[in-house]
């Protein structure tokens, strides 16, 4: 009987031991993706009402994504590193004939989030995830040499072909608009609702503190015609701020010093509420826009990601727009945030330091607030006399089939003031004896595949088509613009050229593209340093230390 007494005794002291291992363990400050976090103290002012159940979220439906190059059942949504944090999977555009498909159609893409965050990765000593490279991203991060718009249309087109450096027996074709630049005295008034996420997640140096940061830069830029509110969201949403003259600085100011990181994560609660303040402010010829800044884990709210994506399309049909800025690390929910602001009319910005929050926020300030044209669709198609194949370099999530061109209901890209965009095709000229598979498809028994007579009477390699939109019509406007290869070496191509080229190769370095070809970090480096030309801000010096710091790192 001593021994049962004794074992109960024992058995006692062990739950009463495991009872306070538990309660003086630390506070987890981050779950993953689609869990609820253990309740926190709240933000210290968000409202005291009952957070809403936890939600499981759903996968966000494909925006502007072509499913066609990998079978729907074999192809995830999204891939979650080992820190936790989610891309959405990419597969490199595969070449294409162009007896068989003489017709490439993609969508415009100012985001420029995947070079800030593979800048923050090279930085700490590895090298990113492959799919948080996306290649359309890091070439957009840098601005080029394009002429401004020299009529009412919102921006300018320029073209260029040389050599592809990765494969001298292929050709380049570059394609750049620009956006009209407008100065910040000349932007229209503005309807702000600053969205901020001060859940537990947020309490990092790196989310929070850098987010308040960067807030004042963007509010010190404002005047007294522009109206700012605070929103934020954590166990529930409310209102920290109400609409406030932008000139009112302090009392902004002080509402952004005050806030604090703590509870579960009401994202869903929160954008519906931002919206409606929105709404309640809407200056019709001005600037309405959300900015929601986040490291994207919603985790209560909305049922379901589908009914958040559906809101945030019916408001900016409403002429509400949505800008994302992402902070943090460790469990970023990169897939998410790009594909709310590619669906809200709006872009995506990652924010890793206080000069990334300048560049976005000061000195892009007009193409962050102002969209100068929507719905802005590119349509390529190849002269089959110059050209055999053709691949477009990154864009993989804004490939539109060929009929959506034309189709005004079809949403794409958004190009803000000043905002510059690159396009990249890699071209496989007529006759050239390739080491690219192009594949081999059968002749056709119906039809027959014939070349017009006026494709050989000139050095056309393309012609480009482009719809868009100006942001407050429903009908698109078309450009049309012929290329011509004028058999320029890439010696003496512009610098334009050759340092997007060299962003370009070392996005296929860093993804392993099996269409690198014959790109090094050594050769990259060459024709960026060759390529740096003016640079001001040094983003381009900068892009040359983290091409030589990644020859010494390794994929974790």
């Amino acid at each position: 009987m001593k021994y049962i007494h004794k074992s109960i005794v024992i058995l006692a002291i062990a739950a009463l031991l495991g009872n306070l291992i538990v309660s003086c363990s630390p506070k987890e400050r981050s779950a993953p993706s689609g869990s609820a976090r253990p309740p926190e103290s709240e933000a210290q002012l968000a409202p005291s009402a009952a957070a809403p159940p936890a939600q499981q979220p759903a996968s966000l439906p494909t925006s502007k994504r072509s499913q066609s190059q990998v079978p729907s059942d074999q192809k995830p949504d999204a891939s979650q590193d080992s820190n936790g944090e989610t891309y959405a999977r990419i597969d490199d555009n595969p070449f294409q004939t162009v007896k068989n498909s003489p017709l490439s159609t993609f969508s415009i893409d100012v985001d420029t989030a995947s070079y800030s965050n593979i800048r923050r990765f090279i930085n700490s000593g590895q090298l990113p995830p492959k799919d948080a490279v996306r290649l359309e991203e890091m070439i957009n991060y840098f601005t080029y040499d394009y002429p401004q718009p020299k009529d009412s249309t919102p921006f300018s087109v320029t073209t260029e072909i040389s050599e592809a450096p990765w494969n001298p027996s292929h050709k380049l074709v570059q394609i750049g608009l620009q956006a009209k630049r407008i100065s910040i005295e000349n932007l229209p008034s503005s309807n702000l609702v600053f969205l901020l996420d001060v859940s537990g997640s947020m309490d990092e140096p790196n989310k929070l503190p850098l987010l308040k940061s960067a807030l004042r830069l963007l509010v010190n830029e404002l005047g007294s015609k522009d109206r700012v509110s605070i929103v934020v969201y954590a166990g529930s949403a409310g209102v920290v701020l109400p609409p406030t003259p932008a000139n009112q600085k302090e009392q902004i100011l002080n509402a952004l010093e005050k806030l604090q990181a703590g509870g579960s994560t009401a994202g869903g609660e929160g954008i519906q509420l931002a919206y409606k303040i929105a709404k309640e402010n809407f200056i019709p010829s001005g600037n309405n826009r959300i900015i929601l800044a986040t490291d994207g884990d919603f985790n209560v709210g909305i049922s379901s990601d589908t009914a958040l994506v559906r809101l945030i399309e019916q408001k900016r049909n409403e002429g509400i727009f949505l800008t994302l800025l992402g902070f943090g690390m460790g469990n970023l929910q990169d897939a998410k945030m790009e594909q709310l602001a590619d669906k809200g009319n709006g872009n995506y910005a990652y924010i890793d330091n206080i000069l990334e929050a300048n560049k976005v926020l000061v000195k892009q300030i007009g193409g962050t607030l102002l969209t100068v044209a929507k719905d802005v669709k590119i349509q390529v198609e190849f002269n089959p006399a110059k050209v055999q194949g053709y691949r477009l370099v990154g864009y993989e999530n804004r490939i539109l089939q060929n009929q959506d061109f034309n189709d005004d209901k079809k949403d794409a890209g958004e190009i803000g003031a000043g905002h510059s965009v690159t396009a990249l095709y890699e071209v496989i000229p007529a006759g050239v004896k390739s080491d690219v598979s192009l594949g081999k498809v059968d002749s056709l028994k119906y039809q027959e595949n014939t070349v017009a007579s006026n494709a050989y009477q000139n050095n056309e390699l393309m012609q480009i088509k482009l719809r868009y939109k100006l942001p407050n019509q429903t009908n698109s406007q078309l450009l049309t613009t012929p290329v011509l290869d004028k058999g320029l070496k890439l010696k003496d191509a512009s610098t334009n050229f050759r340092f997007a080229s060299a962003v370009a190769a070392f996005g296929m370095i860093l993804r392993d593209s099996e269409y690198k070809g014959k790109a090094s970090f050594d050769e990259i480096l060459k024709l960026a340093n060759e390529s740096k030309d003016v640079d001001l801000d040094g983003y381009r010096a900068e892009f040359i230390r983290l091409v030589q710091k990644s020859k010494t790192l390794k994929r974790l």
